[in-house]
């Protein structure tokens, strides 16, 4: 295996330390370029001591800084920062493969600068094609680079496909794919309770280890409704045949039904490092570090359809796909502002719904096939889902 050469955006947050763990069994089969990190200067600090990359991003002038400070006038690091720095390790033409890794719309932009730059981009920032689907599709396939998905579910859906299928399932017998969710915290929480949840409540998952805005979206299941959306634009299927299924063991990771009847599924302890070293060594395979899975420990595996009045955000991701074109950009801007003010002590949990739900309604639907329109569609429902947070707040 020829050695890869990394660049880890969001190398602070859960999956960039997965991956730095993987990547650490396996130092003669992969060099880390860049790591990037927001704003978690001190952990930024340990991993270049670590790995001592080329470069290193952060988000403003002030925690570069602190980096360079701590890192010392010996470092053989460059820090950088700002969005236009992380565009730049992302299409180094150095780099190899490239982890998109940071949360949120923030990603956007690098992960498409890995894109356009022809690099085996590691997707992990599902909102890259949630917001900006036909934009991300397209750039992947004009410049001849490898999309390879490291959502726990998109992973095992891509593990349980023919290789080679093309991001388009038309041509190999699939009837449906079949995306599996723990159902969170609140799984078993009586919808007129979900009111009174607080952020530490929702942050609490009961077997993945995220961070706070993905772990409040998988309390709502917003993030299950998000991977509904990527898996439409990384399999080419619409609505009507992604099924999503309530699994609280978190074994089965996800499922492919085919013509036949058979049905193909992945499973594995519920542990990121999998879908991380899967896609890293793809069409190997190598150590993650992960244990093997004990079925006859876990004795039973359950399964439940998802109810929709206790997670209306599946429903609302659902109708926005359906809606097609500058909907899902809408939905993902007005949850990340909902998200936001939850944790803030701002919002209550049962009202994250009701904000996006109101943005949606308002909402004209456009086709957007420029990123400048998708960029321009998301700020404005930024702005408008934060006028209702106002009005819900007062």
């Amino acid at each position: 295996m020829q050695k890869q050469v990394l660049t880890i955006l969001g190398a602070t947050g859960s999956i960039g330390v997965s991956t730095l763990d993987v990547v650490a069994r396996h130092p003669e089969q992969f060099e880390v370029f860049a790591l990037s990190g927001h704003a978690q200067v001190e952990r930024l600090a340990e991993q270049c001591r670590r790995f001592t990359p080329r470069f290193a991003v952060l988000g403003a002038a002030a925690e570069a800084a602190q980096l360079r400070a701590l890192l010392g006038p010996q470092s053989v690091t460059e820090v950088l920062h700002g969005a236009a720095a992380l565009d730049q390790v992302a299409a180094a033409p150095e780099v190899t493969t490239v982890m998109a890794a940071i949360v949120g719309a923030a990603g956007l932009s690098s992960s498409l600068a890995a894109a356009r730059a022809g690099k085996r981009v590691l997707l992990a920032n599902k909102e890259a094609l949630v917001m900006a689907g036909e934009v991300f599709i397209d750039t992947v396939r004009a410049a001849g680079a490898t999309l390879l998905p490291i959502d726990s579910e998109h992973n095992a859906i891509f593990q349980s496909l023919p290789r080679g299928f093309d991001y388009g399932l038309r041509h190999c017998g699939v009837r449906r794919i079949v995306l599996t969710a723990s159902g969170g915290p609140f799984r078993q929480t009586p919808p007129e309770a979900l009111a009174a949840m607080t952020p530490q409540q929702a942050c609490a998952h009961p077997n993945w280890v995220m961070g706070r805005k993905i772990s409040v979206d998988s309390a709502s299941m917003m993030n299950k409704g998000l991977e509904v959306i990527e898996a439409s634009w990384l399999f080419g299927l619409d609505a009507s045949r992604i099924d999503v299924l309530i699994h609280p063991e978190s074994v089965i990771h996800s499922m492919v039904d085919y013509d036949d009847g058979s049905m193909l599924a992945q499973l594995g302890n519920p542990d990121m490092r999998t879908p991380i070293a899967h896609a890293l060594a793809y069409p190997a395979r190598i150590d993650s570090g992960v244990a093997s899975l004990d079925l006859t420990r876990i004795g039973k595996l359950s399964f439940e359809a998802p109810d929709l009045q206790r997670f209306p955000c599946l429903r609302l991701a659902y109708e926005a796909l359906r809606a097609g074109g500058s909907a899902a950009t809408v939905l993902n801007a007005a949850n990340e502002i909902a998200v936001e003010a939850f944790l803030a002590e701002r919002l209550r949990f049962d009202q994250i719904a009701q904000l996006v739900e109101r943005v949606l309604a308002n909402h004209r639907v456009e086709h957007l096939s420029e990123l400048e329109a998708v960029i321009e569609t998301d700020a404005r429902a930024r702005l408008e889902a934060r006028q209702i947070a106002h009005s819900l707040e007062s």
